[in-house]
């Protein structure tokens, strides 16, 4: 059974499923429900695809994740930055509004979902902790920019392109003269009741007695609430005779499920960006999910969700849809509405389904300037620009690569700043890695305590360089200790021993191991002793592995304080102040 579990995590909780869970789940399903399918509609449009494509991602995603997800209230869906990178994607290899353009969402989010899938089985979701969370932040900033910027189109009521900030604006600029006031007036109100909802429709409902609670998350359904009445407007004043851009027939029905042609050109061509897109969706799902898991003292499984994240992009290529990952919003809203476990997501799954069976032939006459309002409003809360001077204060590296990451994406579009923020965080990584703190010790006097001479008033011996190397040493920081050893040694001609206290080094690979060698040769060719100390057992097995320690021209000790009163020349010692 528990190998069961492993697999299919659904397993580990529906044999405790009580009748209260059930009103709960059941709860949180209807609101989520009311608030994902205007998300939905909006999200397809933003990738580019037909609306009730948009339903599709929202039905057997959902369902299949319930069963190889770990985490109990995260809801999978059409996001934001997905759908940008899904739509930029797309446009490279066929026309909107195509069936070739169809058939790509279909491959994209299979091949999507195969590659964390494939990253899952293989337990390779350590690989998410190489991504710089400041880069990540940075990236979704700019792309929560271009997505508002993209949607202006629709609010303006014109055709304009664009796949970066620069093209976006230029193309926005050569339309103004053709703007439609119905659309913008429309799209203008819809933002303005969106973020007058966020807190006034919770105010209003609290003084009609309906608890903080309750009056919060019936706020959530605020976009309902602008489809709606947009939808009636839409009719009273004959918006499709007046050129307003309209959802248009939505065919009714459930998705088929089949499994898209495959050619290698598309495979080929679509490769990268699905990689990327798993990558960014991976990254932002188990965030969310880690959050909420630990609010209710659970813990979710970072492998296995990489599965569950790919069997539900499989779904979704398997239903002729787009790639879809966990969503911030509805996922929090899932939480804050009670959901117990995952069958909340298979009862949202049955009302989104439910909704595209019964409910398209009234969205005929929504205004896409009214979809387009909700993605602003949603994108722009992805907006932080703190992020700059939060890095600024704490780390300028840090900040270099944020910087960086969010200009790349605005002037050449998510692609690129994919890529330039994988790039930015890989050498943040390598950079830190390869100078690490090394710092010189002293004892603290009447203690056995060893600590840094600039911040401590210590005890040395100008006959002792003792070195701590906070790190593990490997090949892209050996050449730095290396070089600050010797540094050091220039600087102070009567050291007769070099001591390296070892206490925070978890490994030594075999490039570090050479370097060693390489200090601890050159040290006894001029009459001093290289000793180690606090040698880690990992690490000292390794090292008895080789013939250094045979080699090595000083001692090991247990202990740093033994070492350093083992070599001291009493006559010689000195406090130094900090």
């Amino acid at each position: 059974m528990r190998a069961l579990q492993s697999y299919l995590p659904v397993f580990s909780w529906i044999g405790q499923y009580s009748r209260q869970a059930l009103s709960r789940d059941l709860l949180a399903a209807a609101i989520v429900t009311i608030m994902l399918i205007p998300q939905s509609l909006a999200y397809a449009l933003l990738a580019g695809l037909p609306a009730q494509v948009g339903l599709y991602a929202s039905i057997v995603p959902l369902a299949v994740y319930a069963l190889f997800g770990t985490s109990r209230t995260l809801s999978v869906g059409p996001v934001a930055v997905a759908s940008l990178m899904s739509a930029t994607a797309l446009g490279e290899v066929a026309a909107q509004g195509t069936t070739d353009y169809l058939l790509a969402a279909a491959v994209l989010a299979t091949l999507s979902g195969a590659f964390l899938a494939l990253l899952g089985i293989l337990r390779l979701g350590f690989l998410a902790n190489f991504l710089s969370h400041p880069v990540i932040s940075g990236f979704i900033t700019a792309s929560g920019l271009l997505i508002a910027f993209s949607q202006l189109k629709h609010l303006f009521g014109v055709s304009a392109g664009g796949h970066n900030l620069p093209q976006i604006i230029g193309s926005l600029v050569s339309h103004l003269h053709h703007i439609n006031v119905y659309a913008l007036v429309t799209g203008s109100a819809v933002i303005a009741f969106l973020y007058w909802s966020r807190g006034g429709a919770g105010r209003l409902l609290q003084r009609l007695s309906v608890p903080a609670h309750t009056a919060g998350l019936l706020s959530k359904a605020a976009p309902v609430v602008g489809v709606i009445a947009t939808i009636i407007v839409a009719i009273a004043f004959n918006f499709e005779g007046k050129q307003v851009a309209l959802v248009g027939a939505i065919p009714s029905g459930l998705p088929s499920l089949h499994l898209p042609h495959f050619s290698w050109d598309l495979v080929r061509a679509l490769t990268v960006p699905a990689i990327m897109i798993s990558i960014i969706g991976y990254v932002e799902s188990v965030s969310v999910g880690k959050t909420l898991a630990a609010k209710r003292r659970q813990k979710i499984d970072v492998n296995q969700e990489l599965i569950g994240l790919g069997a539900a992009n499989i779904g979704s290529g398997l239903s002729g849809a787009f790639p879809v990952t966990g969503g911030f919003s509805r996922s929090v809203v899932n939480f804050d509405a009670g959901a117990e476990t995952q069958l909340a997501s298979v009862f949202t799954a049955v009302g989104i389904a439910l909704a595209s069976v019964f409910l398209t032939p009234f969205l005929y006459y929504l205004p896409k300037a009214t979809l387009a309002a909700t993605i602003v409003v949603a994108v722009l809360s992805l907006v932080d620009f703190s992020i700059l001077r939060k890095t600024w204060r704490f780390s300028k590296s840090d900040f270099l690569a944020v910087t960086i990451t969010i200009a790349v994406t605005l002037l050449f579009g998510v692609e690129a700043g994919v890529s330039c923020g994988v790039a930015a965080s890989i050498a943040l990584f390598l950079y830190r890695t390869s100078r690490p703190h090394i710092a010189e010790v002293g004892l603290v006097e009447g203690t056995e305590h060893f600590r840094n001479v600039k911040r401590h008033e210590v005890v040395t011996d100008p006959q002792i360089l003792t070195i701590r190397v906070d790190e593990s040493l490997m090949f892209s920081n050996a050449g730095y200790l290396e070089d600050r050893v010797y540094g050091d040694l220039a600087a102070n001609r009567r050291v007769k021993h070099v001591i390296l206290m070892c206490s925070a080094i978890n490994e030594i690979d075999w490039s570090a191991l050479e370097v060693l060698e390489a200090i601890n040769e050159r040290l006894a060719e001029q009459g001093m002793q290289l000793h180690l100390s606090e040698v880690k057992g990992p690490v000292m097995d390794r090292l008895q592995s080789t013939g250094f320690l045979q080699h090595l021209s000083g001692k090991v000790y247990l202990s740093q304080y033994r070492a350093f009163v083992d070599n001291r020349s009493t006559d010689t010692a000195q406090t130094v102040a900090a």
